[in-house]
């Protein structure tokens, strides 16, 4: 529940001025949240100037006050950050320490969600990354075997992947360590999860940029999550249940690769209406 102290409320009214459900009026000089339309987005504690909007919902310790000197970023330097972001698949043979992948996932947690539906979860995999690499692996080798054997016009286009599936698969069990093409030896997966795939999208790209500004490098593992679609094997090895799917694989560990450059893009295609 939304609530107000009504020492500390002034009655000015910005809450209620920003209060998209319209659940918050004046009554008597002071805000009063009705809490019958309040979806818990917290504009009303942001913009409150004294302090006076708390939830008992959530943890309010994490509520920063607003500080320029910590908060505000260059716009052509975090435009820069982003343009020097790359897909990264050579790790060091070095373990993620657990604060950071945390710190990952908290800029997951603050990402902003469809009415605040703070829909999306997370799993992390380290201990038993292998044992979930051979699942994937097989399950892509299987669903490979089984295209190449009804190809037709329409499945043509996808023929180079139920090879590379096959070849993958062959080769990481001659050399598990040597031939991983999955994964690539590194040492952490965060799986986000949700049963909105725009929401579990938006947090995944607020938690790239915070796996690159702590010296990690990640890539988004598409073949992991085609292959755990209705696989059953994989969902109950992860404990997954009802309609959450896994959208995106983060492979997460530091970058045994160092670059010197941004690279190049084609030119944005816009429409000025």
């Amino acid at each position: 529940m939304m609530k107000v102290n009504s020492e500390k409320c002034v009655g000015c009214g910005l809450c209620v001025k920003d209060c998209f459900p319209q659940d918050i009026e004046i009554v008597n000089g002071k805000a009063k949240i009705n809490n019958i339309k309040c979806f818990k987005c917290g504009h009303c504690i942001a913009v409150c100037p004294k302090g006076a909007v708390s939830t008992d919902e959530y943890n309010m310790e994490d509520v920063k006050d607003y500080n320029e000197a910590e908060f505000k970023i260059e716009p052509d330097t975090l435009l820069n950050f982003i343009k020097f972001r790359r897909t990264v698949r050579q790790f060091k043979d070095k373990d993620v320490e657990t604060e950071k992948l945390l710190k990952i996932i908290e800029a997951g947690k603050f990402t902003q969600t469809a009415t605040n539906s703070q829909n999306v979860s997370y799993i992390v995999v380290k201990d038993n990354i292998d044992q979930l690499k051979e699942i994937t692996l097989e399950s892509l080798k299987n669903r490979g075997e089984e295209l190449l054997k009804n190809l037709n016009p329409q499945t043509m286009p996808f023929k180079r992947y139920a090879e590379m599936w096959i070849r993958m698969y062959n080769e990481y069990k001659e050399n598990p360590k040597k031939n991983d093409k999955l994964f690539f030896n590194a040492p952490a997966l965060i799986l986000v999860v949700s049963d909105s795939q725009v929401n579990a999208a938006l947090a995944s790209s607020n938690m790239e940029l915070m796996t690159n500004a702590q010296g990690l490098g990640t890539f988004f593992s598409g073949f992991f999550a085609l292959a755990a679609q209705g696989n059953e094997k994989i969902r109950n090895s992860l404990g997954l249940e009802g309609n959450k799917e896994i959208v995106t694989c983060m492979v997460i560990g530091y970058p045994n690769v160092k670059y010197a450059r941004t690279v190049p893009r084609k030119d944005a295609e816009i429409s000025w209406k």
